[in-house]
């Protein structure tokens, strides 16, 4: 059901959250749709993506946003394409992306990770950012209207001897909006990084007539409300 206290109106925005099945990804969806959003939910598996829209749709009968699930699997770039094309079809349009899905197959010191694991690494949490991201900005440009969030962790300011690779890609993460935004800050683009540690992920959206890139930085994987 639509919330009482609205920290911002969502109404008749498309949202694309990778991620979305459970915990942070999930939180948000939720949240947006309670805000009048039209929310794509997504993970590897399409069960758990109709578990989530299932009751997201339950909880908006009454009104605020809809949700429907569209699965894929972030390191394949077709998967994305998919994500995107049939969000197009659904809603005609995509006005905001939230880069929340990250994988780590490794824990240990980053001196013995595997060639492939540290691929992986790479793949799943920078290189499926950068694809999202060229796929749904033209239009947004084109529009001078839209926001893609790319989460990260507090991890990438910290050094650690078993997740020292992970928090090398989360560090990466943090500066991802500006060489990704870069190319189009001349077209009426914003892009802008907010490191704080959240508990309340976004009170408010850009300004009109600007894109923004942001990247927010969680201070607990633990956090799975808003």
């Amino acid at each position: 059901m639509p919330v009482e206290t609205r920290l911002f109106d969502l109404t008749g925005k498309v949202a694309i959250i990778t991620g979305s099945s459970k915990g942070i990804g999930k939180s948000i969806a939720t949240a947006m749709a309670q805000h009048g959003a039209k929310v794509a939910i997504s993970s590897r598996k399409a069960e758990a993506c109709e578990k989530v829209a299932s009751e997201i749709n339950a909880s908006c009968a009454n009104g605020g946003g809809e949700a429907q699930a569209i699965p894929a699997n972030i390191g394949k770039k077709e998967d994305l394409q998919n994500l995107v094309d049939q969000t197009r079809e659904k809603w005609g349009r995509i006005d905001i992306v939230v880069c929340n899905a990250a994988v780590n197959p490794y824990y240990g010191p980053s001196s013995d990770i595997s060639d492939s694991a540290f691929d992986k690494i790479l793949a799943s949490n920078v290189k499926s950012n950068h694809w999202l991201c060229n796929m749904v900005l033209p239009e947004m440009v084109e529009r001078k209207d839209g926001v893609i969030l790319v989460v990260s962790s507090i991890g990438g300011l910290r050094a650690s001897t078993v997740i020292g690779k992970l928090v090398t890609i989360k560090a990466c993460k943090h500066r991802f909006h500006i060489g990704c935004g870069f190319r189009w800050w001349w077209r009426s683009a914003t892009t802008t990084a907010l490191r704080r540690r959240l508990h309340v992920w976004l009170q408010t959206l850009s300004p009109p007539n600007t894109v923004s890139l942001c990247t927010y930085m969680f201070h607990s994987s633990r956090t799975n409300t808003l």
